[in-house]
């Protein structure tokens, strides 16, 4: 269900005379050079201060270099990124207003939230622009070595896990690890990463499924066991920590997608000339290094690869979600 919904990011919607218009306006004022003429706003899915709202304003400095034109970041947290989402979905489509967050809120949200204030029909991506893993943690009293330690003494009895919200990659992970482990797991969100952090880190529940970066000051005071990672590889911040596929857990494996998307209409020229600017931050070794610092690895990907790549995604968590009936706790 899911990859046939966003599959439809990769259809062209029929065009009116209105929006011809609209596209016949947006490529000559493009000929002559006069695109961006106003500020871009970029609403981001997030509280400020966390990976994609810090990656937001980053690569928002180097479009206002490249645009020579003001591009300013705007915080709308809340509901797995549904509020954002929704405010872009109904603004203009005309380039100056961009939606930041992670793909959960379109491979995640519409199975577990009873209504969708947006259509996943009306926004469509500009760019994947990177990829990240997360870091399996528990408290030090739970007393497991290794990820298979965890897992078993989760399935003797049920381990509560934190994640920074309902739907989030964390909640994600710990369905996954449900649905191909058996593992006894209780869910427990909390209003964002650092919370549940700390919930760990106070024994509050037992694991975690979360953002490395804010593990991990905590693992190297010895507070908290890190035990894996989600991504493909081993992170750059924690390269002592095997991945799940190292650990013997390979199913386990979960990559957080940072993309921007934009109104489905936006005219192609328009999301051509955002793309660029976007597309060569991501490839300035400034920026790499500091998206490394946050445990992102750059992807770049636009166009049909950006539809598939979060076609797949939806497709293995809508199975996930039927399977393990995660829900709004």
């Amino acid at each position: 269900m899911f990859s046939r919904v966003l599959l439809r990011f990769s259809h062209v919607r029929r065009i009116g005379l209105g929006l011809a218009g609209a596209l016949l306006i947006a490529t000559s004022a493009l000929a002559q050079g006069s695109f961006p003429t106003q500020t871009i706003r970029i609403v981001n899915a997030f509280p400020p201060g966390g990976p994609s709202d810090i990656a937001s304003r980053l690569l928002a400095e180097k479009m206002r270099l490249a645009l020579k034109q003001s591009v300013v970041v705007e915080n709308k947290a809340g509901a797995g990124g549904n509020i954002a989402a929704a405010e872009v979905a109904k603004a203009p489509a005309d380039g100056y207003t961009i939606l930041s967050g992670i793909d959960t809120t379109f491979t995640v949200n519409p199975a577990i939230y009873p209504q969708m204030p947006f259509a996943l029909q009306d926004l469509k991506p500009l760019i994947v622009m990177a990829s990240s893993g997360l870091l399996v943690g528990a408290h030090p009293g739970v007393g497991a070595k290794s990820l298979a330690d965890l897992i078993g003494r989760a399935k003797e009895q049920p381990i509560n896990f934190s994640s920074g919200s309902n739907g989030s990659p964390g909640h994600l992970a710990a369905a996954i690890l449900v649905d191909s482990t058996g593992a006894k797991i209780t869910h427990v969100p909390y209003k964002g990463n650092s919370p549940a952090v700390l919930a760990v880190l106070g024994g509050e529940v037992q694991a975690g499924v979360l953002a490395t970066p804010g593990m991990l000051p905590h693992v190297q005071a010895g507070k908290i066991t890190a035990l894996a990672v989600t991504s493909r590889a081993r992170s750059p911040l924690a390269p002592d920590v095997p991945t799940t596929a190292e650990a013997g857990f390979k199913e386990l494996e979960v990559e957080v997608l940072y993309l921007m998307m934009v109104p489905s209409s936006t005219p192609e020229p328009v999301m051509m000339v955002l793309r660029k600017a976007v597309q060569d931050a991501l490839a300035q070794p400034d920026v790499q290094a500091q998206l490394g610092k946050l445990d992102m690895f750059t992807e770049s990907l636009v166009g049909v690869e950006a539809q598939q790549r979060i076609a797949k995604q939806a497709q293995r968590f809508g199975r996930v979600i039927k399977a393990t009936g995660m829900k709004i706790d």
